[in-house]
């Protein structure tokens, strides 16, 4: 169970400025502008917000952000929806405000981060059936924004379960394997019209990996 060769995603003690450096270069590949500024600042309040907090799988919270936000520049997509990509988690896991989010970034970022943040008062399953009905509606950039967070969250899960297998999930809140499986189920559904993207068939592959495989 121990070959992660054929899993993308971070090595262990990849630092959040080598990830960064990284994302810029991956923008500049395609992008017009040389102007990161935009990104530069949604980085460093990121990783303001997120300092001190760590991921289930003890990395430095700071780097999915990080990966998600590269995930979406390899998807060619513009500085704005990136910056969504960095601050998509401040307001559900920070004290970070949508009043400060959009004073300093504007209604299209409060808005992108809005619809990718889970309301923490409901229960796990209440929250997730929540956002496997929100993305049957979703814009193509919020699919797109959801997209590279599962498939984040799903390279380091797959990694880590090539690994220890069964005892991922008692990392988690929810520690129930099947309740994964139904949920990312429902992702990989409302996100069908996005199935022709390299990304969402890793994230489809990833998932019958970790769900489909014993």
């Amino acid at each position: 169970r121990s070959d992660t060769s054929g899993i993308r995603g971070t090595k262990d003690f990849t630092s959040p400025e080598e990830l960064y450096d990284e994302l810029k270069k991956e923008i500049k590949k395609y992008h017009p502008s040389d102007d990161t500024s935009l990104v530069d600042k949604a980085y460093r309040v990121a990783y303001d917000a997120h300092k001190g907090q760590a991921r289930k799988s003890g990395e430095p919270y700071i780097i999915h952000p990080l990966c998600v936000a590269i995930i979406l520049a390899e998807l060619e997509l513009d500085k704005e929806t990136i910056a969504a990509g960095l601050l998509h988690d401040v307001l559900e896991d920070t004290s970070v405000t949508p009043e400060e989010l959009e004073q300093t970034f504007g209604g299209r970022i409060l808005s992108l981060v809005q619809e990718e943040s889970e309301d923490k008062e409901r229960t796990w399953r209440e929250r997730k059936a929540s956002t496997i009905e929100h993305l049957k509606q979703a814009s193509r950039e919020v699919k797109l924004l959801t997209l590279g967070d599962k498939l984040s969250n799903m390279r380091s899960t797959a990694r880590d379960y090539m690994v220890i297998g069964d005892e991922i999930w008692q990392r988690f809140n929810e520690k129930n394997r099947e309740s994964h499986r139904w949920y990312l189920a429902g992702i990989l559904d409302g996100l069908q019209d996005l199935r022709d993207l390299a990304a969402f068939q890793e994230l489809e592959r990833l998932y019958q990996l970790v769900y489909e495989t014993r």
